[in-house]
């Protein structure tokens, strides 16, 4: 991601909440708030007209719900990408928003440096799990029959981990002194021992199996 500036969407029914994430991203800098929602439906009015890098989206709302609005931002193929963020990490709301094509999914009591960290990753297209969530989301991601008996590499876990926080395949490669074409190499093997088809879901693998804590 580029120094460029990421610009934001909030969409939470209540105003003090709106006012305090306001004020947090306008304290660091490369953060513009374009406008406010306080419901999913005026939420997905404001991003096909504001068109921002990333929506900060609620779930329970009064005036449309966040999973009915990233339903909908996804079917019009908005650019913008949606971060969850919300007080709720049951299995009934994580799961329906993370398949209705939500990028990440962070809970309200993260610390500002997670979320200004999740906010950029977001505007990368990068997943973005808080642990408590990945965890409750394998038992869909993960196939029912995903072998358990295979080590990961010491390699292979040093990719695991910059992938649970978000880097991209280039940065892990640079990180790590290897070629993009080795780091999706190593990502391949990944996936085939923890059963898993994408970057989500095996962060969420790993969690739950103590890869990862």
């Amino acid at each position: 991601m580029t120094d460029r500036t990421i610009s934001l969407l909030i969409v939470d029914d209540h105003p003090v909440v709106r006012d305090g994430l306001r004020g947090m991203l306008a304290s660091e800098p490369g953060f513009d708030v374009l406008g406010e929602a306080a419901g999913g439906v005026e939420g997905v009015e404001l991003a096909l007209r504001l068109d921002p890098d990333v929506v900060l989206m609620d779930l329970r709302m009064p005036a449309g719900s966040g999973v009915e609005a990233i339903t909908e931002l996804t079917r019009r193929g908005v650019r913008a990408k949606v971060l969850v963020l919300t007080t709720y990490d049951t299995d009934a709301d994580t799961i329906p928003a993370i398949e209705a094509g939500a990028t990440g999914y962070l809970l309200k009591d993260a610390p500002r440096d997670e979320l200004f960290t999740a906010v950029r990753a977001a505007a990368a297209g990068r997943t973005v799990l808080s642990p408590a969530v990945a965890s409750r989301l394998v038992s869909v991601v993960r196939k029912p029959a995903a072998p358990a008996n295979e080590a990961l590499s010491a390699r292979e876990h040093e990719v695991l981990e910059l992938v649970a926080r978000g880097t991209s395949n280039r940065e892990i490669a640079r990180e790590l002194f290897i070629s993009e074409a080795t780091v999706k190499t190593h990502l391949t093997h990944l996936y085939g021992k923890l059963g898993v088809k994408d970057r989500a879901a095996a962060v969420a693998a790993a969690y739950d199996c103590g890869i990862l804590g």
